[in-house]
C-alpha cells in the first residue's frame, strides 16, 4: 500500500480527535487525523510527522496524518483506513477463490468473507498502534463495536464458518497484540472467548515507510 504527496513535518497539537497542529518547514498548518483513537503515547509536540496531500481540493484541510515516529525511534502508520487495505492486498496473495469485503452477518459487517472450495471464511481486521515494551495491545480506547464484532465469529464459527481475528500490527518489531483489558475489560473477555471457541488469533507483522504499509508475516496468537 504505498501514499501520493507525502510531506514531513513537526507534530503541536492536537485540539480534538479529528484534526491536530503541525508545523512544516516553520508555517503552522491544521490537518486532518486518519485515527480517531487516542494515540496519546505517539503524538507528543515535537514528534516527527508524515502527511499524505488529499485529492480534494474543496476540502477544509489540505493534508491527512498518517505516519509518527514514537520517542523510541519506532515508525508508527496512524492511518485507520489503512489495515484493511493492506489486509485485502494480503488476502489476494492467499489463493482465495472469491473475496468480498464489508460481509454482512448476523447483526453486523465483518471485514471479509472469502471462499476456496466449499470452505467459507470471515475475518475481521483490526489495527493495532499500541506498543508497550515491545507488545502490541488493542484497543486503545474502549470500542462496544468490536466486542460485537467478536461475538459474531464467534457465531460463525458455530454456523460452520473458519472465522478470524486478524491484527494488523502498524509498526515494525512487534509480534504480538494482547487485549488492553485495562482499558476495556470486555474486549479481553470477548477475545479470550473467541479463542476458546476456535476462532483464529492472527498477527499480522508490517513493514512500515513514510509512504507505505506492507504486511510480512502471518503469525497464529
Amino acid at each position: 500500500m504505498k501514499y501520493d504527496n507525502i510531506t514531513k513535518a513537526v507534530f503541536i497539537s492536537r485540539p480534538n480527535r479529528f484534526i491536530a497542529e503541525v508545523e512544516i518547514n516553520g508555517r503552522r498548518e491544521t490537518v486532518h487525523v486518519k485515527n480517531t483513537g487516542r494515540c496519546r503515547e505517539l503524538l507528543i509536540p515535537g514528534s516527527e510527522v508524515w502527511l499524505t496531500a488529499s485529492k480534494n481540493p474543496s476540502r477544509k484541510t489540505k493534508y491527512d496524518l498518517i505516519a509518527v515516529r514514537k520517542n523510541t525511534g519506532v515508525l508508527f502508520n496512524i492511518d485507520s483506513q489503512a489495515p484493511n487495505k493492506v489486509m485485502r492486498e494480503w488476502l489476494e496473495k492467499q489463493d482465495f477463490d472469491r473475496i468480498i469485503p464489508e460481509y454482512t452477518y448476523g447483526g453486523s459487517r465483518i471485514d471479509f468473507y472469502m471462499e476456496r472450495g466449499d470452505e467459507r471464511f470471515l475475518t475481521e481486521v483490526k489495527g493495532c498502534t499500541l506498543e508497550i515494551c515491545g507488545i502490541g495491545y488493542f484497543p486503545d480506547a474502549p470500542t462496544e463495536r468490536g466486542v460485537k464484532h467478536i461475538r459474531e465469529l464467534v457465531n460463525a464459527k458455530k454456523d460452520g464458518y473458519n472465522a478470524a481475528l486478524a491484527f494488523v500490527i502498524q509498526m515494525d518489531g512487534v509480534r504480538e497484540v494482547r487485549p488492553n483489558v485495562a482499558t476495556h475489560a470486555e474486549f479481553g473477555k470477548a477475545m479470550n472467548e473467541a479463542r476458546e471457541a476456535g476462532v483464529r488469533i492472527l498477527f499480522l507483522t508490517c513493514r512500515v515507510e513514510p509512504d507505505s504499509l506492507e504486511i510480512t508475516d502471518e503469525i497464529k496468537g
